[in-house]
């Protein structure tokens, strides 16, 4: 079990997913098809956040596929501060339903991800993550070997915008 003492920072993975502000709806719609797993889309300029997706963001009607995802983008009650407590924020968590917060600095400045596990008993670790994507790899969705899914315009779109990076 990951132990959730100390502070958000010490807990939070470092090398989350992120996605360039001009996003669209359709391409975020592919992110979270593409991905079970995926939560909470972090759309970042210049290293700052400037908006989060969950999958209901993408459900009102009105919502068009070449719309800016931004449009629907939400960053209140989406991110925390780095000192914030581990122990209180897993309690909260669990009580909201939810599981992933950007963790940011007072400027927006992206940092990191913390994610909730599924079990809800302690946070996601980096190495976990890279564990877990190292395994998809090795054994890929029988879809992803369809020669009509590779041709698929929303996933080619996801490539170009989904990029990983490190962060202080």
């Amino acid at each position: 079990m990951t132990t959730t003492a100390g502070t958000v920072g010490g807990v939070m993975l470092r090398r989350p997913t992120v996605h360039p502000a001009d996003t669209t709806v359709r391409a975020a719609r592919a992110a979270f098809a593409a991905s079970p797993k995926l939560h909470l889309l972090l759309l970042v300029r210049d290293g700052r956040l400037i908006g989060t997706l969950d999958r209901d963001d993408l459900a009102p009607l009105g919502v068009e596929d070449d719309d800016p995802a931004l449009s629907v983008a939400a960053l209140d009650g989406r991110t925390v501060a780095p000192d914030a407590p581990a122990d209180l924020l897993r309690t909260e968590m669990v009580a909201r339903g939810i599981r992933r917060l950007a963790v940011v600095d007072d400027h927006l400045r992206l940092l990191g991800l913390l994610c909730l596990k599924a079990s809800a008993s302690g946070f996601c670790t980096d190495d976990g993550v890279d564990e877990m994507r190292r395994e998809r790899v090795a054994t890929p969705d029988p879809g992803d070997e369809d020669p009509a899914m590779a041709a698929e315009p929303r996933l080619l779109s996801l490539s170009r915008c989904e990029r990983r990076i490190p962060l202080v």
